[in-house]
């Protein structure tokens, strides 16, 4: 498993990645993957604190994308028994538009309805409306919601 920045070099196609549970590992290349995709995000958000915690509560719900050994993308995603929720849905910036994004998201849709989740929920930050018309193309919609949330540490 290559665990460097190596997922800025030539990407293959999706027929080419596989995606799989995150291991241990990937660590490396998820912070890498993560600071690059995400280089504003607050300490909470970092992968110090988030992959030991997803690790310690539903493991099954983070997966990574290789192409061949090098981690090109990586999802997570939670289940309250209630609704389900993606988050950190990545993809290196060389391997957009492969289907790669997708096939993460597909992986997680079906291990969430494999747990009894019939719904799936998301945030994107407001800034970003790619992601959003992406969100569309794999059938999301935007709901009539406020987002709140109150940091407790």
């Amino acid at each position: 498993m290559t665990v460097s920045a190596s997922w800025r070099s030539a990407p293959h196609t999706l027929a080419e990645t596989t995606v799989q549970s995150y291991r241990d590992a990937n660590f490396a290349a998820v912070k890498s993957l993560w600071e690059h995709s995400y280089p504003n995000d607050p300490p909470w958000n970092r992968a110090e604190t988030v992959i030991p915690t997803k690790m310690a509560t539903q493991p099954d719900l983070f997966v990574v994308a290789l192409d061949e050994d090098e981690l090109v993308g990586a999802a997570l995603a939670g289940y309250d028994g209630h609704r389900g929720w993606l988050y950190s849905v990545t993809v290196a910036r060389p391997h957009h538009r492969l289907g790669i994004g997708s096939a993460l998201v597909r992986e997680l849709e079906q291990r969430l309805a494999a747990l009894g989740c019939h719904k799936i929920n998301l945030q994107v930050r407001s800034l970003n409306m790619s992601l959003v018309s992406f969100y569309h193309s794999l059938g999301y919609r935007t709901e009539d919601r406020v987002s709140m949330g109150r940091r407790l540490a």
